[in-house]
């Protein structure tokens, strides 16, 4: 992202999720914060005039919606076996941290102190109170390591956590992007990290490319350039060697299994540009 500006692309994914919240039914992603927190002139134009109806804007949009669903179930599931630290990495304008259905989860959100100035700006716009199981961790991923920005706000390394990644990787450099993945490996037994990452353009095919080039395109002309891309095989792999026992990589033919099965609407995701993987400790 550009130096001293909040994140723009977080802005319009936010915008993908409350447009969620306006045209589709059943959500796959049930946010009731999703339109207050873009702002009251985003979300008049948003109702005014969604422009969601192009296929790639309904597709890109039920990416989003899927992600977040997929990072949100996971983590219900480590509450389960007792995690009681969650950490969303790239924050942007997630607000799972202001509807938190569970008690006694701390929450960390880590995001570009620029970015994250500009959130707070707009919860307080909004109304939107921050809970005192939230906690706001500034960090330029490129310039100092998220273990440092964590400790220092209470983030206990020896305890569980889960991790949720998403929107991030693909602006980053490849060594920022081991460096935290690492970090995560090394927490303590039923830890674990949802994220989402762009593949290989050399595994793609030729419609594929090019729906990754119109949206490469737009992130660049925003100042976030996409950097860093995968083969998912060759990361699994990676991730076993940092010390993740079990991996799981999910692309739009399993979200739309789990997510998006028997839909009146046509909704899925489509394209061959949404992966994400799951891995744990």
């Amino acid at each position: 992202m550009q130096e001293g500006t909040f994140s723009k692309t977080a802005h319009r994914v936010a915008i993908r999720r409350a447009a969620h919240q306006l045209l589709d039914e059943p959500r796959v992603l049930d946010d009731p914060l999703a339109l207050r927190i873009i702002g009251p002139e985003a979300e008049e134009a948003l109702r005014s005039n969604p422009k969601e109806g192009h296929a790639f804007s309904r597709a890109f949009r039920a990416f989003m919606a899927a992600r977040s669903r997929f990072a949100e179930d996971e983590l219900a599931r480590a509450v389960g076996h007792g995690v009681a630290q969650y950490v969303v990495l790239g924050a942007g304008l997630d607000t799972f941290a202001y509807r938190n259905p569970h008690s006694g989860l701390r929450v960390f959100e880590v995001d570009h102190p620029a970015t994250q100035a500009w959130k707070r700006e707009q919860l307080r716009a909004a109304g939107i109170a921050i809970p005192e199981s939230l906690t706001f961790v500034p960090v330029d991923f490129e310039r100092q390591t998220l273990a440092d920005g964590l400790e220092q706000l209470g983030f206990n390394t020896n305890a569980a956590a889960f991790f949720s990644w998403l929107g991030v990787t693909p602006y980053l450099t490849r060594e920022a992007c081991m460096i935290t993945l690492s970090f995560i490996a090394r927490m303590p037994a039923q830890s674990g990290v949802v994220f989402d990452f762009a593949i290989d353009p050399a595994l793609l095919n030729a419609g594929q490319r090019q729906a990754r080039d119109a949206l490469s395109k737009r992130v660049a002309a925003a100042g976030e350039p996409f950097q860093l891309f995968f083969d998912p095989e060759a990361l699994q792999d990676e991730l076993k060697h940092l010390g993740f026992h079990r991996t799981e990589f999910l692309q739009g033919k399993e979200l739309n299994a789990r997510y998006f099965k028997d839909r009146k609407d046509g909704l899925l995701v489509r394209g061959g540009l949404g992966h994400l993987m799951g891995a744990w400790v």
